[in-house]
């Protein structure tokens, strides 16, 4: 690896971790709500307390009750993990479909 590509490598590494760090310390007492809450409250704003939703989530009709966050973040995950899984492939099929062609051109 060349010098050039260490620097570069290195300058966007620190990019990255203050990307990461700069809104921990910048919006400090900032509260971070899921878009569920965020709809939730603007329908209570705008309809009061007679809003009733139009269906209940299937697994929710399925056990008869909320489910627990865990569960909730458990089937997130696994939804991004199969999403990531399915991504990387097609992205690994087109670098190697390039130097393929590559090769035999």
């Amino acid at each position: 690896m060349s010098r050039k590509n260490k620097r570069i490598i290195a300058v966007l590494l620190i990019l990255v971790c203050l990307i990461a760090a700069v809104p921990l310390f910048a919006l400090k007492g900032a509260e971070f709500g899921g878009s569920d809450d965020a709809g939730s409250r603007m329908i209570s704003e705008i309809q009061g307390t007679g809003y009733e939703p139009w269906f209940t989530p299937v697994l929710e009709t399925l056990i008869d009750g909320e489910l627990p966050g865990e569960v909730e973040s458990l089937l997130f995950c696994i939804q991004t993990g199969i999403g990531v899984g399915i991504l990387a492939f097609f992205m690994g099929r087109f670098v190697e479909r390039k130097k393929w062609q590559e090769k035999h051109t």
